[in-house]
Order: C-alpha cells, then structure tokens, then sequence
C-alpha cells in the first residue's frame, strides 16, 4: 500500500489513531475529481491542535468522502503570536494578502476598517477559504484566526494587554523597523497595523502615537502599496522574532 501524501487537508474533527472522519463535500470533489485520487490514497491531516496525522481515503462519493486516520506524523507547535491588523482592500490584493500572510505565519487577520478606507464589504468566509487554502500548501499545522472587520477606534477599545503594535507609517516621524526589532529583544505578544491605500489620516496617526502600546515604524524610502507594506513587515518580524530558523518538515 502507498504511503505517500497525495494531499493535505484541513479538517474540524478530531485527530487520533483509529478515528474516521467524514469530509465536507468540497474535499471529496478535490479528491475524486482534481487530484483523480481512489480509495486507498495516503492523505495528511491537520485541525489546528492534534498535530499532523496520516490518514487513508476509505470511500469517495459525490456527497464527500470518509477518511480512516493512521498515525501521527508531527505533534502540534505553537506559533508565533503575532497577528496583522490592515485596512481592507480590494477583493483580488486581499485574496493575495490573506493567502501570504498565512504562509508567512500570522496568527491573526484584523480588518481595520479606517477613515480613508473605501471597501465597503469584507467577506470572512472567503477570507476564512483562502486562509485555510495556503495552510493546506505551506505546511502549516494551523489555520489563522479570521476576525469580522470593525472601526479601527473600536478595536483599539479592546486592545489585550501586553499586545504590542507596530505601526507602518509613511509619513512623520519613525524609526526604521530592522532597528526596533533588534532593539526589543526577546518579542511578547505583537500586532503589525497598515493603513488603507492612500495612508491613515494624519489625525489617525496623531492618536495612533499617543497610545503607550504603539512604536511608529518605517519601511524604506518607498511607497508601499498596502498589501506589500503588510507582507513586508510581516517578514521582517518573523525573521527577527518568529521561527524562520526553523527548517520545513521532510516529506514522509
């Protein structure tokens, strides 16, 4: 019998030696029509908390399939607690932010809806799909959380204590943000804040650097597009404070 994994899913139930799991309809399609998988096939699980598990395709029908699960292949870790709070933007660069920031590792996504920002409608559900899409290709044991866009000023309300936040601010005063992050050590609890296409209203910006919790950083000479400034930032974090020295896992 085949061992090798011929795909990786995300899945909500529980994981353990022995369990059989019933997939959604949209896994049996993706099984039995894009990859042409049968019964029998090795695929890896994740749910976000058991680890990686391998599991075997049972049965594939046109309601979805059934899943027998084998044996661990990685005991879950956890991950860098670091979460991006942006302003939205359009469908397509959201799509694209979603799916990178989740390879490059946050563990949340906050839409912040700002006073320049002109998106109207933030659909958590596709975000939740391509979230859930880039973990199952980039290794990830876990899916990030997905929170509904709010008033940025209401988020700020209910900021968590010891969350820290940097912000990508293009204009005043700021210091570059290679130099914060190697000035702080050791990081807690984090969040990266962007702003909208056009930037933050300065007086956002006045009231975003009163507040003890915020350090004002900056990303170069150059004027990033939101979507770029968010993944830029987010790199630089996890290269200074998350896991970029670890290595991917081997195939099994």
């Amino acid at each position: 019998m085949d061992d090798k994994i011929a795909a990786r899913l995300f899945v909500t139930g529980g994981l353990a030696a022995g369990a059989r799991l019933t997939l959604a309809r949209g896994h049996g399609h993706y099984l039995a029509h894009v990859l042409r998988l049968a019964p029998g096939a090795a695929v890896a699980l994740f749910n976000g908390c058991d680890g990686e598990w391998r599991g075997r395709i049972e049965s594939l029908a046109k309601g979805g399939a059934a899943v027998a699960v084998e044996k661990q292949l990685r005991e879950q870790r956890p991950d860098p607690d670091i979460w991006l709070v942006f302003a939205p933007v359009k469908r397509g660069p959201l799509d694209f932010l979603v799916q990178k920031a989740t390879e490059l590792g946050v563990s949340a996504l906050v839409p912040a809806i700002t006073r320049r920002t002109i998106v109207e409608r933030v659909r958590r559900e596709r975000m939740e799909a391509n979230a859930i899409e880039a973990a199952e290709q980039c290794e990830r044991l876990t899916v990030p959380e997905i929170r509904d866009a709010a008033p940025l000023s209401r988020i700020l309300d209910d900021w968590p204590e010891g969350r820290r936040i940097l912000l990508c601010a293009e204009t005043g005063a700021a210091e570059p943000i290679h130099d914060v992050l190697r000035r702080t050590g050791h990081a807690g609890p984090c969040a990266i804040l962007t702003g909208p296409e056009g930037g933050f209203e300065q007086t956002e910006l006045d009231g975003l650097r009163k507040l003890p919790f915020v350090t004002t950083v900056g990303l170069g000479p150059r004027i990033l597009r939101a979507d770029t400034a968010a993944l830029a930032a987010l790199a630089c974090w996890q290269s200074a404070h998350g896991d970029w020295r670890m290595r991917p896992p081997r195939p099994d």
